[in-house]
């Protein structure tokens, strides 16, 4: 067995780590209301999630958009996303098993990244929320990078922490993040929690898709 200091596991946040489905429906379908555009259904957004914002929203838009245009409803998504964090009800829930996880593999010396399409002060938020400080090596999110599923994010995750691509694991919810995976010449371990579904993961290349986050303690003791 290669020694567990030797290997980086990298996670999605949205869909993987949070359920922030809701919160991201709710305020795309206003950003594209306040553009005066048609709404986007809840099943559309929710297959864009992991997406950079901007690419998700010219695939939602379903149409060309003016430069203006994209930056009204990213803008707008962005600023409705902020307010949405201040509200006192606001949460973003971490999936059954997260924080285990993190403690397990935390002791076994492994270490950890986060790569996302959520902002960087949304991804501090959700840190800050759940009390996940130290946890993670590096955060990498569209702020400094391509979006997925274009390799930069684990590219640089993998300088940082000193890993080869094949000890490195991508852990994510979507297609795009087992693409990210392929195209860095990662593992792509799929999860069956989050917004696309288990035939999509496996066509898009996950090796392995776990229905629970404890089993990914058994993966990386396998690798």
């Amino acid at each position: 067995m290669t020694s567990p200091a030797e290997i980086l596991v990298v996670f999605d946040c949205d869909g993987t780590l949070v359920d922030s489905a809701h919160n991201v429906i709710a305020c795309m379908q206003k950003a594209f209301q306040e553009a005066g555009l048609p709404i986007p259904d809840d099943l559309s957004i929710r297959r864009t999630i992991g997406l950079n914002p901007d690419v998700a929203v010219r695939d939602l838009a379903g149409r060309p958009l003016s430069f203006e245009q994209l930056d009204q409803i990213v803008t707008g998504y962005k600023t409705s996303f902020f307010h949405q964090r201040l509200q006192i009800d606001h949460h973003e829930p971490l999936f059954s098993g997260v924080r285990r996880v993190l403690e397990g593999l935390a002791a076994r010396h492994v270490s950890m990244a986060i790569a996302t399409g959520k902002s960087m002060r949304g991804v501090n938020a959700v840190i800050a929320q759940h009390g996940l400080e130290g946890y993670f090596g590096s955060l990498q999110t569209p702020d400094h990078n391509p979006g997925k599923p274009h390799p930069q994010m684990l590219e640089k995750a993998m300088a940082m922490a000193g890993a080869r691509p094949d000890r490195t694991f991508m852990v994510g919810d979507t297609s795009f993040d087992m693409m990210l995976a392929k195209n860095a010449g990662c593992r792509a371990i799929g999860v069956s929690w989050g917004y696309h579904d288990e035939a999509e993961l496996r066509e898009s290349g996950a090796e392995r898709i776990i229905d629970h986050f404890e089993e990914l303690i058994g993966v990386v003791e396998a690798a």
